[in-house]
């Protein structure tokens, strides 16, 4: 073979290794030179030198591997993946195998209409997730027996956090101690104490049956407990009251459906997680928790709940109620940090709910409990002690001097259980068969020569359920529940739910500070293989090579695109990366003896989750103030720097900042920090406009989060799930969070999710896109992210005013631009505007941040120039709209702009009573009739589902009184 030959074969394999890139980057090399022709520029080079400040970024090209192709990345990941081991895992602790009906699997986890959606903040095309979340709130109210649920959490051990800075606030009892039940689950505990000691709470754990501390504000039960046992809580709860403590309970969803619920027995607030409600293991995450409390403290729940409204038309409509993004409201005064949910997994439990149904999910716990108490009535014909009489799934046997046998078997058995000192742990499950059953005894029976049959032992087994706790009181009596049990009938309300939402499968969502980019195939297919999904968080090391694998690439190559020494991948949100980085510089300063710094400088532009997640480590924040062009205001930092010189823990800033921008003056305001002895912790929100091109650990910062769900692919299915990583400078590395499955340094910070590497389950997306990409992909897709966002607010400058630029008039990955001047000129506002988009087919960008009365844009890199093109003209048309309110061809309340968004009802109604054709209020443009999306609804009335607040699935006939 000549070296022709060979050159040819070479450039070959590259152009087919760089196939992928050539995919997930929309703009053809073409349109990335027509867009570069109208802004004048002639190469990306020359923008990226023109938009990014010389001083920050790298000399280098990133040390990665070059790009792969979708197969060889499939194939690497596959060898991962046959480096763990799959066995029958009965640890429990709140996590257990269970069954994903194949129609949720394939219509809602592995469906880009679901797991490619946004949170849903523009509710009027988000109906079809919305009733999902109603479906998950009114399951949990069910179960628990409490009146108003949120539409979930991030783990039950965060969800235990949040419920005691709840109580802290709610309960009458102002005292400074939450006990805890040394029953809980262990991580449990120990995030409690990681989360409780910043913000002055005592963590006390003991035996709740002694006597309470006077002065707790609180108690946590586990029911049943972590070792099973299942106890009448009533008196104990009582007792709580009577010293003005509140209750809170984590409950198994699944053992509730034979249980009296904590509702019943006097308890505050339930917690827990939906886990076992048909969400695969992923070894450890991501699942939904869930936070049940009384209608009484409704105004004090954290998270998001989702509520039932009329629309224009007086017609039945979902929308986020309440405090739902209490956080950016209250800041540093919030008590949860918490701006996102676990939608997707959210969504899958209320759909095995309604597929289900309540007699099949009754038929299941029974099943798992007669299981368990024949396991255990076997055992004890073995000699065997049961630690507990009563119990729902989850056994202590008593093994003494036969332990280490018993976990010998266990191992050659490919059987996982719970280990102690002289007794096993057995937790079973609905995949649990009685083959299973008759395998334990065979594996523990030795020496014995009792032949046991699973028929011969169950008929002579009572239940292991006490009489009085039995559960008397019905469940999940809605129609959403009692409907759809065959699968063609799940089949279509999925569908039918699906179709009423606009997701990234059906059009751009062009949201800034948001990065909603391609979610490519490849890189979800092995989220959904056994070898990663039905793995144990706290399965044995032997049995995890292949995960530990891939995460410690995948940390190694954050490190390096993010030029930090260290990454922790443990962060289950970015609101968790946020409180996890501050929490490594808090011990960083007590380390060296600096404890007294506890001052946060945060720019007045920040995102809500800064001010409130530095409150929640302990911190004092103090504003500072941001200049006309969005930029921090050296001469305020300066001055509040030397304020609070001794006592500077950190600054909070965000870049490209907050406003799209890259600010000249980074690098200086990270030396003034370090000059007063102060850490910078760089929001990591935006660094899809860096990767490749500069790396904050490289021009002064010294920790970030970054946020897996935006930069690096993982879709934010519906608003979570999401994975909030943080990087770290050397000095910081000590401090990154720790766990007890970890063997971390005795200098790390405690676990701050229950899982050691949070939600572990999605992070082969990441660990894909990266490999697809290599060194060279990666730098291109964010230099088209930033020739994009330029591209568009070029096109629209004529329109409507571009808010900040930075030098050489660019923006970043981002553009903001100003509605004000017309809402002052013709009343029209960005809401309307928001709701107009949606005639056109098109999310809104992210409406009123940081700005009041402004919508911030982001294309990413994924999207083609034919629907940047779309959307503009779609801005364009609307900014026509308005010039007709200007012009007086309509008042303004007669616009299509005030009546938007238009549904099909609209248009079939007898009566068309408004000034505008039919035709102009649905297809303003002539494009639209190819592919129109019909919203579901009309505009939502805000207020009215404020007013009349229904956070569970009502009656019919409350919607037909709503609608009167």
């Amino acid at each position: 073979m000549n070296a022709m030959t060979d050159n040819r074969l070479a450039f070959a394999e590259q152009e087919e290794s760089e196939e992928f890139i050539r995919r997930h980057i929309g703009p053809s090399p073409e349109e990335q030179a027509e867009m570069l022709d109208a802004l004048g520029y002639e190469s990306l080079d020359a923008l990226i030198d023109a938009a990014v400040p010389a001083k920050i970024r790298s000399k280098d090209p990133l040390d990665l591997p070059p790009a792969q192709t979708e197969s060889a990345v499939l194939q690497k990941l596959r060898q991962y993946a046959n480096n763990n081991t799959v066995n029958r895992t009965l640890i429990g602790m709140g996590y257990y195998g269970t069954r994903v009906p194949a129609v949720i699997l394939r219509n809602i986890l592995e469906n880009p209409a679901w797991y490619t959606a946004y949170t849903p903040y523009q509710p009027e095309i988000s109906q079809g997730r919305l009733e999902m979340l109603l479906n998950f709130q009114t399951m949990i109210g069910d179960l628990t027996g409490l009146e108003i649920a949120n539409a979930s959490l991030l783990d039950e051990a965060t969800a235990a956090a949040e419920a005691m800075a709840f109580a802290k606030k709610a309960a009458k009892n102002k005292g400074d101690v939450f006990f805890v039940s040394q029953n809980c689950h262990p991580q449990t505990i120990d995030v409690l104490k990681t989360r409780a000691e910043p913000i002055g709470v005592t963590v006390t754990v003991g035996d709740e049956t002694d006597v309470l501390p006077e002065d707790a504000f609180a108690i946590l039960l586990q029911y049943p407990d972590t070792n099973g046992a299942v106890g009448d809580y009533a008196a104990i709860v009582k007792k709580a009251h009577a010293q003005g403590a509140l209750a809170v309970v984590a409950a198994d969803l699944l053992a509730l459906t034979q249980l009296t619920p904590p509702g019943e027995f006097g308890a505050d607030v339930a917690i827990g997680t939906s886990q076992r409600f048909g969400v695969p293991l992923g070894f450890g995450g991501p699942h939904a928790a869930y936070f049940a409390t009384r209608d009484e403290y409704k105004r004090s729940i954290p998270g998001r709940i989702v509520g039932v409204s009329v629309d224009r038309n007086g017609d039945k409509a979902y929308r986020l109620a309440l405090q739902t993004r209490e956080q950016h409201i209250r800041r540093e005064k919030a008590t949860s940090n918490i701006c996102t949910a676990q939608v997707l997994l959210a969504v899958m439990s209320a759909a095995y709910a309604c597929y289900h149904g309540p007699d099949g999910l009754r038929k299941i716990g029974r099943r798992v409990h007669r299981r368990t108490a024949i396991l255990a009535q076997g055992l004890r014909e073995l000699g065997y002690t049961i630690a507990h009489d009563n119990f729902f799934d989850t056994i202590i046997v008593k093994t003494d001097d036969w332990t280490g046998s018993v976990i010998e078997a266990a191992r050659i058995e490919g059987v996982n259980l719970r280990i102690f000192d002289d007794r096993v742990g057995i937790s079973l499950d609905e995949t649990c068969t009685k083959e299973l059953v008759e395998r334990l005894w065979a594996m523990m029976a030795f020496d014995s020569m009792k032949e046991l049959t699973y028929e011969g032992v169950s008929a002579r087994t009572p239940d292991a359920l006490p009489e009085s706790l039995v559960r008397k009181s019905d469940f999940l009596t809605h129609p959403a529940f009692n409907t759809y049990h065959s699968e063609t009938e799940m089949l279509r309300y999925l569908r039918r739910l699906a179709d009423k939402d606009v997701a990234l499968d059906r059009s751009m969502i062009p949201l800034g500070s948001c990065t909603m980019k391609l979610n490519a195939t490849t890189e979800m297919i092995p989220v959904t293989w056994a070898a990663f999904s039905d793995i144990h968080p706290f399965a044995p090391r032997d049995q995890v090579e292949g995960y530990h694998q891939m995460i410690a690439e995948l940390e190694r190559m954050l490190a390096e695109i993010t030029g930090y020494a260290a990454v922790s991948l443990q962060p289950n949100a970015g609101s968790q990366g946020e409180y996890a980085g501050l929490l490594a510089i808090r011990a960083y300063h007590e380390s060296r003896g600096e404890g007294g710094r506890d001052i946060c400088l945060i720019p007045s532009s920040a995102h809500g989750t800064n001010p409130a997640s530095a409150a929640m480590a302990g911190m004092k924040v103090v504003v500072v103030k941001c200049d006309q062009n969005g930029n921090v205001d050296m001469e305020d930092l300066k001055a509040k720097v030397e304020q609070h010189s001794s006592s500077l823990a950190a600054l909070m800033v965000t870049y490209p900042s907050t406003h799209g921008v890259f600010e000249e003056t980074i690098t200086e305001i990270c030396d003034l920090i370090h000059e007063h002895g102060g850490q910078v912790y760089m929001d990591g929100a935006n660094l899809n406009a860096m990767v490749g091109i500069c790396k904050p650990g490289q021009f002064g910062s010294d920790v970030s989060h970054l946020n897996l769900h935006k930069t690096f692919c993982i879709p934010h299915g519906g608003g979570g799930p999401g994975v909030g990583p943080i990087g770290v400078g050397e000095h910081l590395a000590p401090f990154l969070p720790g766990h007890r499955n970890l063997g971390a340094p005795e200098s790390a910070i405690g676990p701050v999710s229950a899982a050691p590497y949070g939600s572990a389950g999605i992070l082969p997306i990441s660990w894909s896109y990266i490999e697809l990409m290599g060194a060279n992909g990666l730098r291109k897709a964010t230099e088209v992210a930033i020739l994009s966002a330029n591209y568009i607010a070029q096109r629209l400058e004529a329109h409507f005013p571009v808010l900040y630029k930075g030098k050489n008039g660019l923006v970043a990955h981002e553009c903001i631009i100003d509605l004000r001047p017309l809402k002052d000129a013709t009343g029209v506002t960005v809401d309307d505007v928001a709701k107009r988009l949606m005639d056109y087919g098109f999310h809104a960008p992210t409406m009123s941040f940081p700005v009041a009365g402004t919508l911030m844009i982001e294309p990413t890199e994924s999207e083609p120039l034919s629907e940047l093109d779309r959307f503009c003209e779609a801005m364009i048309a609307i900014r026509a709209e308005i010039a007709e309110i200007e012009g007086g061809t309509y008042a303004y309340e007669d616009s299509p702009l005030a009546h938007a968004p238009h549904t099909a009802g609209d248009l079939m109604a007898d009566n068309w009573e408004r000034k505008y054709s039919r035709e102009r209020g649905a297809f303003p443009i002539k494009s639209l009739r190819e592919g129109k999306y019909w919203p579901p609804v009309a505009r939502i009335d805000q207020a009215y589902g404020d007013k009349n607040l229904i956070c569970s699935c009502p009656p019919v006939e409350a919607y037909q009184d709503a609608a009167e």
